[in-house]
């Protein structure tokens, strides 16, 4: 099974201050993803004992026969997915879609056994990765798989593309070929002095050498990306932080389509985000955790998704009159903040 399946340990659940440890869920799970990792590491333990869960059967209404059936189909659909699921709502969409046939009372008290989101709190996603490159698109990427630490805020990402990719190879600077090959020379003479001033000089240059989990490293060009018609909160601002952290729960660790209509004035390229077959800038939307950018952007398509979080008063939209990320940037370079 090798890395598809992640381990839990159960005293990953830390205590609070109080001395109770902040559980959710029969697991004794405390973080978000935490459930997810108690669900991976049950499918491991099935496929190895054909046992499922001690106590399940408090949750759900049939049968430890029934149960092994699920698990068994849960096996098979994570096996299947690239990459498995990594957040609360990709393990409850993968539970969902996979058991959609079962009674509901038994799909939903598995998902509350793992402290996972219900079927009515999921935010529905349509199908709408395009076929073809629409009007206006420059050109498209397709990135290596996205470090959080290159997530800047709720609109903005910073994504790296191998240079193997055809669009790429052909334009890396000569000096930044060369001091590749230097560096790689350096670090098989355990010259790592060398190695990381030879790295310094590649970065400034716009590009980095990416280490893959098989220990292979590639030399990737680097793209600071705009989302293309959503503008986030900035950190400094009420759910500035939950709008930075819920882009990274969409894309970290994963690798991203991103179709380019320009470059804006702080020379960051802006596009639209797909990721998994989820439009990006949906996911933001309707999740109320951006404002539709409507000075650079018309689309009917993202003025509904936000108007669908207004209604709900999800994210941003719990606040009773929250302020424009551009009318704040505008007081912030007039002085009134």
């Amino acid at each position: 099974m090798g890395n598809a399946l992640r381990f839990l340990h159960r005293n990953e659940c830390k205590p609070s201050s109080s001395g109770h440890s902040h559980t959710l869920g029969p697991h004794g799970v405390s973080a978000a993803t935490v459930g997810v990792s108690a669900l991976a590491h049950d499918l491991f333990n099935f496929e190895i004992t054909s046992q499922v869960p001690a106590g399940l059967g408090n949750h759900v209404v049939s049968s430890k026969k029934a149960q092994a059936n699920w698990y068994q189909k849960l096996l098979v659909a994570w096996r299947a997915a690239k990459p498995p699921p990594i957040t609360p709502e990709e393990a409850s969409r993968l539970i969902i879609k996979t058991l959609k046939r079962h009674q509901k009372a038994d799909v939903e008290g598995l998902l509350a056994f793992y402290g996972l989101p219900l079927p009515h709190m999921l935010v529905e996603i349509s199908d709408h990765v395009p076929v073809s490159l629409p009007q206006g698109v420059l050109f498209q990427l397709k990135t290596l798989p996205v470090d959080p630490k290159f997530i800047t805020d709720g609109d903005t990402v910073v994504v790296y593309v191998s240079t193997s990719d055809p669009r790429e190879s052909s334009s890396v600077p000569q000096d930044v070929h060369v001091a590749a090959v230097e560096r790689s020379s350096a670090r098989a003479a355990q010259d790592y002095t060398r190695a990381d001033a030879l790295h310094k000089r590649i970065i400034k240059s716009g590009y980095r050498v990416i280490s893959l989990q098989n220990n292979e490293e590639i030399l990737a060009r680097r793209y600071r990306v705009r989302l293309r018609g959503i503008d986030a909160p900035e950190s400094e601002m009420p759910y500035g932080k939950e709008s930075k952290e819920e882009l990274k729960k969409i894309v970290q660790g994963k690798q991203l389509k991103v179709l380019v209509y320009g470059e804006d004035r702080y020379g960051r390229w802006v596009g639209d985000l797909y990721c998994n077959s989820i439009f990006v800038q949906e996911m933001m939307l309707k999740k109320g955790m951006a404002w539709h950018y409507t000075a650079y952007d018309q689309r009917p398509e993202l003025a509904q998704w936000e108007k669908e979080a207004r209604a709900k008063r999800l994210g941003l939209w719990a606040s009773r009159n929250p302020k424009e990320p551009w009318e704040w940037r505008k007081e912030k370079r007039n002085g009134r903040s």
